[in-house]
């Protein structure tokens, strides 16, 4: 493993532009067409695929085409997981969801970020903050969650909230930037 890539699975200020981070992208991006082509029958072959692009893939997910990721080998995925069509997960950090995870279509979870310093960030470098959302979450359509939040255990965040802040467990968040609107009864 090259300098850069460890730079990046550490957190670090890292050079996405290097040929084996570029590899990496277009490794995923192939799996990802491959899983896109697929048919709503074949079940087994999507599984293969997914286990194939995912890091970690615990019991049964299904993800709808069409489907995109920066590389894929950061993205775990716990059993009961569903994303429908649309969704964008961009992971040059890890991506953590629990189990039980619903994502309404077209969800995008952002890992990349960018220095604030013009000059700095005009030398191309980027760095990774992870994300990590908990069991029985539920993320409404076209909502975005930004680098280095987490979304906790039980929550929702409304269908095109953008999270910017961690979302407290067993709380609904909408609006941008996404604000609890409520609490979730215990039952």
């Amino acid at each position: 493993m090259g300098r850069e890539k460890e730079r990046m699975l550490a957190g670090e200020a890292y050079d996405p532009m290097v040929p084996e981070l570029v590899a990496d992208r277009r490794r995923a991006r192939d799996r990802c067409r491959r899983y896109n082509a697929t048919a709503a029958t074949e079940t087994n072959r999507r599984e293969r695929l997914l286990r194939d692009l995912f890091g970690e893939v615990r019991g049964d997910a299904t993800v709808l085409p069409s489907f995109r990721c920066d590389y894929g080998y950061n993205v775990g995925v716990g059993d009961g997981f569903f994303a429908n069509f649309g969704c964008v997960f961009l992971d040059a950090a890890p991506i953590a969801f629990g189990e039980n995870c619903m994502l309404g279509p077209g969800v995008h979870v952002y890992t990349p970020t960018h220095p604030i310093d013009p000059e700095e960030r005009a030398t191309g470098r980027e760095f990774g903050d992870p994300v990590t959302v908990g069991d029985d979450v539920w993320i409404g359509g076209r909502a975005v969650i930004t680098p280095g939040t987490s979304v906790g255990d039980g929550a929702v965040v409304a269908a095109g909230a953008v999270v910017v802040d961690d979302v407290p467990a067993r709380t609904v968040v909408g609006g941008n930037p996404a604000e609890v609107i409520r609490e979730i009864d215990e039952k």
